[in-house]
């Protein structure tokens, strides 16, 4: 099984977080029980003055050894806070493949000069189309087994549009893995219902029948357990109920490509545990 990986590319990115946070401080997150704070956010009219987009040069990596490229266009939505920095990160138009990673990755290191009203800093919402060139590359490890590592080929191509009909207000989320707990504690997770919205699919994709399964006529479901991030990623899959004959494999495989929109509690994207059911059928 190949591994992708893109240990250059956050490394790259990681430095330019840093050095924009000590310049530009992002609020605390929350406590999971603490009131959420509800802000504004504003768009184009009197007094109004869009973000300026300050961008990071995120040193590509040229190599002659691209095994294959993958290249690919990203659409999220986002609100730049009053501090220039991208949150409440969620998918437009997923692609379903790593470069969704990389996109999430760099619009969590851009950094903005904040919109303004009146010449005070205000939330403005806005979306990014993200053209992001790629290369798989092919090295040897130490005992000489394969691996594969993701690096850009060039920037990505960032566009920036003032969202024409924005949320009144929103909460903005913490710009953490909010499904995890920074300070290594148990997670907070949230269960649909009771004010928590459902993740939306935005991406699905058809598991693959594996040879052995369709030889022998095998069907069934396979069911797993998984969150739903605060950006509409899926974290620690999980099966709980499995069919073998390779078909277990192919629907982690699909379900790994599932993207979403994510779930909402008061205005605020939370991650969400939810249960998904991939059918193999024989007709």
């Amino acid at each position: 099984m190949h591994r992708y990986g893109s240990i250059a590319l956050l490394v790259a990115l990681a430095a330019g977080c840093a050095c924009a946070q000590q310049t530009s401080p992002s609020p605390a997150p929350a406590k999971p029980d603490a009131p959420a704070e509800r802000v504004m956010v504003y768009t184009v009219g009197p007094g109004f003055t869009a973000p300026e987009f300050q961008p990071l040069n995120i040193s590509p990596i040229y190599t002659d050894k691209c095994k294959k490229k993958l290249d690919g266009n990203v659409k999220l939505s986002m609100l730049v806070d009053t501090a220039g920095q991208l949150r409440n990160i969620m998918f437009l138009k997923p692609l379903g493949t790593y470069l969704d990673k990389i996109a999430l990755k760099v619009a969590g290191a851009d950094r903005f000069k904040p919109g303004t009203l009146d010449g005070k800093p205000v939330v403005v919402a806005v979306s990014q189309d993200i053209n992001i060139q790629s290369c798989i590359v092919e090295s040897k490890d130490s005992p000489g087994v394969k691996t594969y590592s993701l690096q850009l080929r060039s920037n990505p191509v960032q566009k920036f549009v003032i969202s024409p009909q924005p949320p009144v207000e929103a909460v903005l989320a913490p710009d953490v893995e909010s499904w995890k707990d920074p300070n290594g504690g148990a997670p907070h997770i949230y269960h649909v219902g009771g004010g928590v919205s459902a993740p939306l699919a935005l991406n699905s994709v058809e598991a693959k029948f594996s040879e052995e399964a369709r030889a022998k006529k095998k069907s069934g479901e396979c069911i797993f357990s998984l969150i739903v991030d605060a950006q509409g990623m899926p974290q620690d899959i999980q099966e709980t109920k499995n069919l073998g004959y390779g078909l277990d494999e192919n629907a982690l495989a699909a379900v790994n490509q599932y993207r979403f929109k994510p779930a909402m509690k008061d205005g605020e994207p939370v991650p969400a545990k939810i249960t998904v059911e991939v059918n193999f059928k024989f007709f």
